[in-house]
């Protein structure tokens, strides 16, 4: 099985000085997600937790919202001409009874921008197809300062960034602001269908008292995902897209970016943020 990190020789510069070393990057590798012994999609990342990368694939894109309706995840043995195995390969097995969607070559799927679909249609599509519509049942509410701890735990907590420094990391963690997972990738969508699949795995979807913090932007893919996941706060270090913004806005849920330092921009879902002991004089000018 692929590796997390590999080793390759580097020529270093520092201040005119040249030197020859090892150095350590982060692993990628393709990965095919079969449905039903069907291909549905390939998408490249870090090895490691694939079973649970196709799982929270899959609860992204609608198909499975329970961990009953997984039969069995397997690595295809013989993916190869000589009949070796990659582990680059998985094929989901739904349960009896479980619908399977229409696959075809041209994946009628809203994750990317080349799918053909307007904005208006993907924050439909989004919108009719989550199981668990973001509710404040039970509440979820977040002070600025909890927030802006959560960049920190994150990073102390990325054991393969701190060799590599070329990975992506997603975290859920709860209201009171622990870690409750995290995941490492090359990709955001990745890690975050990760910690999906792990949640789904272990029965704890929807995941309604949970905050996502994702490195990076945050794109429509990665707030589609947390709305289909249910989870009601998603904050990134980075800026979101126009369309992550609406999307947030149309399905409830609360999007903050540039979430560095004691600084953040609340986009959308404020409501679930105790501002008021942030208001400032100049507030609205």
């Amino acid at each position: 099985m692929g590796r997390v990190t590999e080793r390759r020789r580097v020529v270093r510069v520092r201040n005119g000085a040249v030197s020859t070393r090892p150095d350590t990057l982060v692993a990628e590798e393709p990965l095919e997600i079969r449905l039903c012994g069907k291909p549905l999609a390939i998408t490249m990342r870090t090895p490691g937790d694939d079973f649970a990368l196709a799982a929270g694939f899959l609860v992204s894109e609608g198909v499975v919202g329970r961990a009953e309706e997984v039969a069995t995840i397997v690595y295809c043995a013989g993916a190869t001409e000589d009949g070796s195995n990659t582990y680059n390969v998985v094929d989901v097995q739904l349960a009896t009874g479980v619908p399977v969607p229409d696959i075809t070559l041209e994946r009628n799927v809203y994750t990317t921008s080349s799918c053909g679909l307007c904005g208006k249609a993907s924050l439909h599509a989004v919108r009719t197809t989550a199981r668990w519509p973001i509710a404040d049942t039970p509440p979820v509410r977040v002070t600025p300062d909890l927030l802006a701890a959560l960049p920190d735990q994150l990073r102390v907590a990325q054991r393969v960034f701190e060799r590599t420094g070329g990975l992506h990391a997603a975290g859920l963690f709860s209201p009171e602001g622990e870690l409750l997972d995290l995941r490492e990738d090359v990709g955001r969508h990745n890690a975050v269908d990760k910690l999906i699949g792990r949640a789904f795995q272990s029965g704890r979807l929807p995941l309604s008292r949970s905050i996502l913090l994702v490195s990076g932007r945050a794109s429509f893919e990665l707030v589609q995902k947390a709305v289909m996941a249910g989870i009601p706060v998603l904050a990134a270090v980075s800026a979101p897209s126009s369309l992550a913004v609406d999307l947030a806005a149309e399905t409830g849920l609360t999007l903050v970016g540039f979430l560095r330092g004691g600084s953040m921009n609340v986009y959308a879902g404020e409501r679930r943020l105790d501002l008021r002991a942030r208001a400032t004089a100049g507030a609205g000018t």
